[in-house]
């Protein structure tokens, strides 16, 4: 067995006040980081193992203030807890649902016994995607400071694509089917994000948010998604909004104007349609795509706007 498979088996003996006295840390600051990672709290019942304790002190030692500030390092403590915390929401329904059926018939616990048989794996995968990806990550922010001297901003190209009617969609079909729907949309649109060389920022179940530092890649990442959601017969419209400009990138998130005119540029957008701002209109070749100035309206939050409708050319 590997040094990590008996802490999975271990049962909860000791209270947060224990925690604590072992990891050298007060009550309130180890409830305190316990909740900062999405735990729930347990008032005095033993509910924590010696693996609390090691996770404790990793978190007690941090990286020195002369690094990294406490504030910061609790803000990347929360993006740890809400980011697994959703992905083991996402195994546990995937995997454990759909491999527990093979579990043996004196299994206890089918879910258990596959997170025992699997778990090992998926922790050296987690590994790896985090380190490719927190490469990748410093890379952006290297040619970011290469070309601005404010890292904290950069301009990209920001897509919002949702689906049409899914608030009624989803009052008139099965739960199974919503989350059939919701998966296959998740999964093209991430596939063609990723071709075009774009980010995935966040899936909100009936939209995505993505970005990408050529405005042409994401004029073409919005032409893909409607063409592999809108253009399926068993899949519902799509309607896509793109804008252009400088954002914050902080928490895994983005923010700034071209993120929120994006959003609400498809509510304006015809269904399978690509809505964009003359920001973005501008830098795209004219001989590859053809843009068409639509008359101006109200957008909440940026008065009146004069939106702009691309097709390829």
């Amino acid at each position: 067995m590997s040094e990590r498979g008996p802490e999975r088996t271990s049962q909860p003996q000791l209270t947060a006040a224990e925690v604590a006295e072992q990891a050298g840390l007060s009550l309130d600051l180890t409830r305190r980081l316990f909740r900062t990672l999405g735990f729930a709290e347990h008032g005095d019942e033993p509910a924590y193992t010696s693996a609390d304790v090691a996770a404790m002190r990793i978190l007690a030692q941090g990286p020195g203030e002369e690094v990294v500030l406490p504030e910061v390092a609790l803000n990347v403590t929360r993006g740890i807890g809400i980011t697994m915390a959703r992905l083991a929401d996402w195994e546990v329904g995937e995997l454990v649902q759909h491999v527990a059926d093979g579990a043996p018939e004196d299994a206890e616990d089918p879910g258990a016994w596959v997170t025992a048989r699997l778990g090992e794996r998926f922790e050296d995968l987690l590994v790896y995607a985090w380190r490719r990806h927190l490469a990748a990550a410093i890379a952006r922010m290297e040619a970011v400071r290469a070309l601005d001297d404010n890292p904290h901003t950069t301009d990209l190209s920001v897509g919002f694509a949702d689906i049409v009617g899914f608030t009624a969609l989803s009052n008139e079909v099965s739960r199974e089917r919503i989350g059939e729907l919701v998966e296959v949309f998740e999964a093209r649109c991430g596939d063609v994000i990723a071709r075009e060389q774009g980010r995935l920022i966040k899936s909100m179940g009936d939209a995505v948010l993505f970005v990408n530092d050529d405005p042409m890649a994401a004029f073409t990442t919005a032409e893909g998604i409607i063409n592999v959601i809108g253009r399926d017969p068993r899949m519902p419209d799509v309607r896509v909004g793109l804008a252009t400009g400088g954002v914050v990138l902080r928490m895994g998130d983005v923010f700034g104007p071209p993120v929120n005119l994006a959003a609400r540029l498809t509510q304006v957008a015809r269904r399978n349609r690509i809505i964009v701002d003359h920001a973005t209109a501008d830098l795209l070749p004219p001989e590859q795509v053809e843009a068409r100035p639509l008359p101006a309206r109200p957008v909440r939050g940026f008065g009146v706007v004069e939106p702009v409708a691309l097709r390829r050319a």
